[in-house]
This record gives C-alpha cells, structure tokens and sequence, in this order.
C-alpha cells in the first residue's frame, strides 16, 4: 500500500517540477520578448542618432564654410579700400604736382575712377559696397548654421541618454526605464528633423 502512495507523491512532485519549469519557461519568454522590444527601440535610436549627427556635422561644415567665407570677404574688402586711398592719393599727389600737363591731369582721372570702383562696382560685383554685403549676408548664413548646429547638439545628447535609459532598462527589466526612453527619444527625433527642415 505504500507503493501506490510513494508513487503518487512521487507523480504529484513530478508534475510540480514540471509545473515549474513551465513557469519559468513563460516567464523567461515575457521577459525575452520585452528584451527584444527593447532592443528594437535602440536600434530606432541608434538610427536616429545617427541621422541627426549627420545633421549635426553638416551644419558645422556649412558654418566653417561661411566663417571662412567671411574671412576671405572681409580681407577683399580692406584691401579695396587701401588700394583705393592709395590710388586717391596717387591721383592727389599727380595733380599737385608744379608743371603737370593735361595727360598727367588724365592720369590723375582714371586713378579716381579706378579709385570710385574699388569702393562702388555694381557691374563686376567686386567693390567695397557689393563686399559689405556679401559680407554681411554670409555673416547672417553662417550664425544660422551655427544655431542649427547647436540644436542639432541638444537632440543627439537626448538621443544617446535614452539610449543609455534603454539599455540599461534591459539590464534591471524595469519597464518605466523603457518606456522614458522611448519617449526622451521620440522627442529628441521629432526636434532633430524639425531642426533638419529649418522648422526649429
């Protein structure tokens, strides 16, 4: 009689083994799949981040483009206004000389009008006023691309803290990690491609 006995304790432990292990089993595959969301999210942000860097660093290229630009403008823009005093006191200096005759006097003129055009050339562009302009409107491109470039900073450190959030969300199995990173990460995505169309 205490076989049967034996033997069916023996079964009812069994079947709670068993029982258990399929526990576990379900609780391992909630978990894997709740990893798996979450490994799903990093890889969006992964790729968002990466999008936005591109973004980032194109906007520093264009802003180190214009800041050279301005560089370049302004040096162009001195030196037409030295070589038209130079050539403004060339023409003063031919005209107060004692004895000068009509072709000095000539001379004298054609070094004022060459002087007028290196301060005013709207023809070839190139004078001392078309300059100022120039370099005025790359001045105002380039702190464009600098702002943008700064909004383009603040989404890629909101991009790698939910990054940071998701991963470390995997590690602990604390859903509301996950769920802060997904929105911290949404919204770092959605001002990236605002900044991107020039939206923000």
């Amino acid at each position: 009689m205490s076989d049967p006995i034996e033997q069916a304790r023996d079964a009812i432990e069994d079947a709670e083994k068993q029982m258990e292990e399929m526990r576990d089993e379900v609780r391992a595959a909630r978990t894997d799949h709740g990893a798996r969301n979450t490994a799903i999210l990093i890889a969006a942000l992964a790729a968002s981040l990466a999008l936005t860097e591109m973004g980032e660093k194109a906007k520093q290229n264009r802003y180190l483009t214009h800041h050279i630009s301005i560089t370049d403008t302004w040096a162009f823009y001195q030196t037409r206004n030295v070589r038209a005093t130079t050539l403004n006191s060339a023409a003063d200096v031919i005209d107060s000389l004692p004895g000068a005759d009509a072709a000095a006097h000539q001379r004298a003129a054609r070094l004022r009008a060459d002087a007028a055009r290196q301060l005013d050339d709207p023809k070839g562009g190139e004078g001392r006023k078309q300059l100022f302009d120039k370099a005025t409107e790359e001045t105002r491109r380039r702190d464009v691309a600098f702002e943008a470039y700064h909004h383009f900073e603040l989404a890629t450190g909101a991009l790698q803290i939910a990054i940071v959030l998701a991963s470390v969300s995997i590690a602990t199995r604390m859903r509301p990690l996950t769920w802060a990173a997904g929105g911290i990460g949404g919204v770092a995505a959605l001002y990236g491609l605002l900044v991107a169309l020039g939206m923000a």
